[in-house]
């Protein structure tokens, strides 16, 4: 689900970045995570898993996954397409609206908040209810969390516990847009004291490089290590507050997954599956 319209330039720009997305490094990383002793199979969350001949099932989660809603950055990138303005996304000049560096870290507009705000009856809706909510360091989706779960913070939940959790590995495809980069943990601690930051243990940002974008493979290998973190926790139901090429290489070139998980997330949009861990026999 979506928690708003979207305009004909957002869809536009969407199904660009997409294509921009589906590259044979993606292919070449869904078939390394493919032979893995252990891989992960996503299903719609109403659909029931499939046996898989030669693995076992070792563990099933229910994840609901929220794309953040609108930041300024998308903002911006709304804007240069409605004026006809064109750029390469991933190369650094002044042409391309996530290099501006009044995005850096870029936190939700006020429609993004309304996005997030537009989950919250779904997100106080479910059942079983939500018991963990792992968000990514960046702004805008530590904000797109916390707005869309706020029944978990008005209840009180958790026995003492903090319910939101940053984790490094959930955060955006990182480098050369400055929107990636996160802010320090220090001042988002500040920021968000309701998040529990204490699994991420740098406080400056150690992935982000202004000239270079991560691989397809250094993603991919983010999202496996986080879903190997996550087949740990004692939490079954969990939700997830990340990005949109990071969901995208999450159901595309990390999990086998049904198609109608893969195309692009939108800002605001949740999707809700069963993730299935199996262990080769």
């Amino acid at each position: 689900m979506s928690g708003a319209e979207h305009s004909a330039v957002t869809i536009a720009l969407s199904k660009k970045e997409m294509k921009e997305h589906q590259t044979p490094d993606m292919d070449a990383l869904f078939q390394d995570m493919s032979n893995r002793p252990i891989i992960i199979e996503a299903y719609p969350i109403q659909e029931e898993p499939t046996d898989t001949p030669g693995y076992t099932e070792v563990c099933t989660k229910r994840v609901h996954l929220i794309r953040h809603g609108q930041g300024f950055h998308n903002m911006l990138a709304d804007s240069y397409r409605s004026e006809g303005k064109s750029w390469d996304q991933f190369v650094s000049d002044s042409r391309n609206p996530y290099v501006v560096p009044e995005v850096t870290d870029a936190p939700l507009t006020n429609k993004g908040r309304l996005q997030a705000s537009a989950l919250q009856p779904s997100a106080r809706d479910m059942s079983p209810p939500v018991e963990l909510v792992v968000v990514s360091p960046q702004c805008r989706a530590t904000q797109t969390g916390l707005i869309a779960f706020r029944h978990l913070l008005e209840g009180g939940g958790g026995g003492g516990k903090k319910v939101f959790v940053a984790h490094e590995n959930v955060r955006e495809e990182s480098g050369v847009h400055v929107c990636d980069q996160r802010r320090s943990i220090s001042n988002a601690r500040f920021e968000f004291p309701q998040v529990d930051w204490t699994g991420i243990e740098s406080d400056d940002d150690p992935i982000f490089k202004a000239d270079k974008r991560e691989s397809k493979a250094e993603v991919g290998e983010r999202i496996y290590d986080f879903l190997m973190w996550l087949r740990e926790r004692e939490e079954g139901t969990v939700a997830v507050a990340s990005h949109s090429g990071w969901l995208m290489t999450l159901f595309s070139g990390v999990c086998v997954s049904k198609e109608e998980l893969k195309p692009w997330f939108q800002t605001g949009e949740m999707r809700s599956v069963k993730l299935v861990w199996k262990k080769r026999d």
